[in-house]
């Protein structure tokens, strides 16, 4: 492990990040902001100097980086990038939030929860929320895997910095012969279906200015609105389902979006056993979710059909825009979306939760040992399509879970010391550990009534949930630190 060099590379990618002010500052301008548009320099360039003064005092070393290496830059760049994107939200005096909530704030945008403690939304300045906005679109493909197409150029190998970022089971498996093809394809992909869905936005009737933001947030999965009441706001039913089918296609894989891109072939999907878990998933919810509000709504005077498939597409691919408090519907309905999140969207997706090929193994390994207790000598495989399931991918998985499991109830079982209700305590747990975002009880629309010692578990909760646990965790193991 070479200290120095990971430096090197940190410096690199706040360098990178520190560029990202720039937009805002614009839209800063263009809105007579002008008192923000220091501070988004002022963030710039604090931001840049510190990564320029780590690029300097590590020396000038070219090195492959190992897999240890990966976990820690990952790690670091995570935690130190939500540091330094909180400073416009901490210094912006139209805010006026503690640092705790900022650091929230920018965490929360980074890692696509979704979750805010800011209020009245609709009269904040556009430029701050325009940079809320960006952090999720950034964070969304992972701001490494950007880099990674950019490192090579600074003769820094990025293999490692992909497998530690890229989240599912099956990591670095490559679309494309070389890492730096494969991050520029994805962020081809993702590049053009944010243009694609704010150009759709835009014709059904936003506003440029929220029709960029909300495209930012859809294909990001990451929920974050420019107005309190979420998509609620627009009355329009075509904006509603326009959002509902980008949450679902930017909650596949964007391996599957990128080989339908370069070989104009669409009917792979179909084949793709866990984009048809994860229909099969999304229909299910949606049936139950609709039957239930038919028969408990009855005689209301919205539109039950489009309120269901919005809800359960927002809610169960974890991305977290709201059209109504769907904690106010029939407690089963908040808790079968609630359920749909733990399993999320798809692996290589945008999306968060445990992932449906996870989720999928983890039936059929099950199915499995049934079929074993029944026939003890049946030699039983579990197989993906027509592909086995190697054991060191099924094991894995299980111990994915049961980490899962175990953090779960440390982070609730906290919340719960902190004085908050079963009902808030679980599903904010739930909520950012998943990255989705809204929650249930006092957390339903806004995280502001949680204590900072509360907000400051949710934090860890959601870089665990954007970094899938492990890799967090292994920096806690003395194993990772031996030579």
């Amino acid at each position: 492990m070479n200290l120095l060099y990971t430096l090197r590379i940190l410096g690199v990618l706040l360098m990178i990040f520190s560029t990202a002010q720039l937009f805002p500052a614009a839209v800063a301008y263009y809105y007579e902001e002008y008192s923000l548009i220091r501070v988004f320099f002022n963030t710039l360039l604090v931001t840049f100097l510190c990564g320029f003064l780590l690029y300097i005092v590590s020396g000038n070393r070219k090195e492959d980086l190992r897999t240890k290496d990966g976990f820690i830059i990952t790690v670091l760049f995570w935690t130190v990038l939500a540091v330094f994107g909180s400073f416009p939200l901490f210094f912006a005096e139209e805010i006026n939030i503690s640092y705790v909530d900022a650091l929230f704030e920018s965490i929360s945008g980074l890692t696509t929860t979704g979750a805010t403690v800011l209020t009245g939304l609709d009269d904040l300045p556009r430029s701050i929320l325009f940079y809320r906005q960006l952090l999720q679109w950034l964070g969304g493909m992972g701001i490494i895997v950007l880099a990674v197409a950019v490192l090579p150029l600074l003769g820094i190998g990025g293999m490692q910095l992909y497998k530690a970022e890229t989240p599912g089971p099956l990591k670095g498996s490559k679309l494309t012969p070389r890492i730096t093809q494969t991050a520029k394809a994805l962020w081809y992909v993702y590049l053009t279906m944010t243009v694609v869905c704010a150009l759709a936005y835009k014709v059904f009737g936003m506003t440029t200015y929220d029709a960029i933001c909300h495209a930012f947030s859809t294909v990001s999965i990451g929920g974050f609105s420019t107005h309190d009441n979420s998509f609620g706001f627009f009355t329009q039913s075509s904006i509603k389902w326009t959002a509902v089918v980008f949450m679902v296609i930017s909650g596949i894989n964007f391996g599957l979006h990128y080989i339908a891109w370069s070989k104009r072939r669409l009917l792979h999907y179909f084949y793709d056993s866990e984009v048809k878990a994860y229909l099969l998933i999304l229909l299910c919810t949606f049936g139950l979710t609709f039957l239930t509000l038919s028969i408990y709504l009855e005689g209301s005077d919205t539109n039950l059909f489009q309120e269901s498939a919005f809800q359960v597409v927002s809610i169960a691919t974890t991305t977290g825009f709201l059209t109504a408090n769907y904690s106010n519907w029939p407690l089963f309905v908040p808790i079968l979306l609630l359920t749909a999140a733990f399993i999320g969207a798809c692996a290589g997706s945008t999306g968060g939760g445990i992932k449906v090929i996870r989720a999928l193994v983890l039936a059929k390994q099950s199915a499995g040992e049934i079929t074993k207790l029944i026939h003890p000598n049946a030699v039983v495989s579990i197989k993906l399509g027509k592909k086995a399931v190697s054991s060191r991918v099924a094991e894995s998985v299980w111990g994915f879970f049961s980490i899962y499991v175990i953090v779960f109830i440390i982070l609730f079982m906290f919340l719960l010391a902190q004085g908050n209700d079963f009902i808030t305590s679980f599903s904010a747990v739930g909520a950012t550990l998943n990255n989705l975002g809204p929650g249930l009880g006092d957390v339903s629309t806004n995280y502001q009534a949680l204590s900072n010692y509360s907000k400051g578990s949710l934090c860890v909760a959601m870089l665990l949930g954007r970094l899938e646990i492990f890799t967090l965790l292994v920096l806690f193991t003395p194993a990772f630190w031996r030579k």
